[in-house]
């Protein structure tokens, strides 16, 4: 079973070329989504993040989000301590998720940290969908919540493009002038047939 990493930065489509895979019948872990889950669930998680950020980072059983965001995205230190506490229990919990779906000829994660977390090398190979940056910006700040501010926050906090396509191995281009739709069923097709 080969192990494929699907990254990008924050806007650039990664969730709607997920969602093809997944139609096509291809095993997705949505990094981000068991990220959150994992947050709120994970006794280690919870007491590492409590006393990094104060006991208020957490409402109840549930991290606030907002809270954390404010505190670490302008200060790369904090961000660092929080990214180093919360990725290796989500590359663990992929790597259990894997071992769930080894009948599968490649199973797939998508993850916008793949690179900053130093997760890249659980995977056989990682596949980089990029888009310019005025596009993503024009589609995330539809999302609810976001702001210019926020997500050009977000974006600095991110590896640059260039580096991330230099480092994957394919490369799907989501610019809304490229047909995506063909360049997804010719990777699943190599994919679907590599050893």
């Amino acid at each position: 079973m080969i192990k494929v990493g699907i990254t990008g930065g924050i806007g650039s489509g990664k969730s709607m070329i997920c969602r093809v895979f997944s139609c096509l019948g291809v095993p997705v872990y949505h990094a981000d989504f068991e990220a959150k889950i994992l947050t709120n669930t994970d006794s280690g998680i919870r007491k590492s993040l409590i006393d990094l950020l104060g006991e208020d980072i957490y409402s109840g059983a549930s991290l606030d989000r907002q809270k954390m965001a404010s505190l670490i995205f302008n200060n790369s230190g904090l961000l660092h301590q929080v990214n180093q506490i919360i990725h290796p229990k989500v590359a663990a919990h992929f790597l259990n998720w894997s071992a769930n779906h080894s009948n599968h000829r490649y199973i797939i994660q998508e993850s916008a940290l793949l690179f900053e977390s130093n997760t890249y090398g659980l995977f056989d190979r990682i596949v980089m969908i990029a888009s310019p940056e005025e596009i993503r910006m024009k589609r995330v700040i539809r999302r609810e919540g976001m702001t210019v501010e926020t997500v050009t926050s977000i974006m600095q906090n991110q590896m640059p493009e260039e580096e991330k396509v230099s480092r994957s191995h394919h490369v799907i281009i989501n610019d809304e002038n490229t047909l995506v739709l063909p360049q997804i069923l010719k990777l699943h097709a190599i994919l679907a047939a590599a050893e």
